[in-house]
């Protein structure tokens, strides 16, 4: 008998996009971090996040912003760029999510059609993920500052040491891995994402008997 040639078709999933979605779900982990946190900013016996602000037990008189609360935890003050910081930082947490998820169908799916336009879509809405954070991250500390030019007892003399908590570096971080994922998305985005490989198998039927 003749022998007879196999074909064999072996699929290998190239790295870069794996990476990328493993960066959009660190991203919403710390978005998360960021946005529960009540550590965005910090006085002497003060901590101010995006929803809540905490006045400690051994605080003492007179409050940043001229404010008369006893200890405790209340809603953030009504200022506009808290709420707008918040609100950003909010896009950017479901526009990741939706980027990771739309990623995670492309390296699922076979088709190839589909696989790309699942990319090119979690591309750009990462990219409205990054650019709603980078805003965010530049919005708060610039009207922080205006807004502390204008408290009374900065401008008394009378000013607490003011620092940014570990949830606004958290918020850098997430920037860092946005970014990364953008990248990582955007490498190759004309190339082949699987090869298709061929191997010929002889099989000998003379062999066999």
């Amino acid at each position: 008998m003749a022998p007879t040639t196999t074909i064999e078709t072996v699929t290998i999933t190239r790295p870069l996009k794996v990476i990328a979605f493993i960066c959009g779900v660190i991203v919403g982990i710390l978005m998360i971090l960021a946005l529960t946190s009540t550590d965005w900013l910090m006085a002497e016996s003060w901590r101010q996040g995006l929803f809540v602000h905490c006045i400690e037990e051994d605080y003492s008189p007179p409050l940043p912003f001229n404010l008369q609360d006893p200890a405790g935890c209340y809603s953030s003050r009504d200022v506009t760029y808290i709420k707008a910081t918040a609100g950003l930082c909010i896009i950017t947490l479901f526009t990741d999510i939706v980027a990771t998820i739309l990623t995670g169908l492309g390296l699922n799916t076979q088709d190839h059609n589909r696989k790309y336009k699942y990319y090119r879509v979690a591309v750009l809405v990462m990219m409205v993920a990054l650019i709603s954070l980078l805003v965010a991250l530049i919005l708060y500390p610039v009207c922080f500052a205006a807004e502390l030019n204008l408290d009374p007892n900065f401008i008394a003399g009378n000013r607490p040491v003011w620092e940014f908590g570990w949830a606004y570096g958290v918020g850098w971080g997430a920037a860092i891995f946005l970014f990364g994922a953008v990248v990582l998305l955007l490498c190759d985005k004309e190339s082949e994402e699987i090869y298709y490989k061929e191997r010929k198998i002889v099989h000998d039927a003379s062999m066999r008997d």
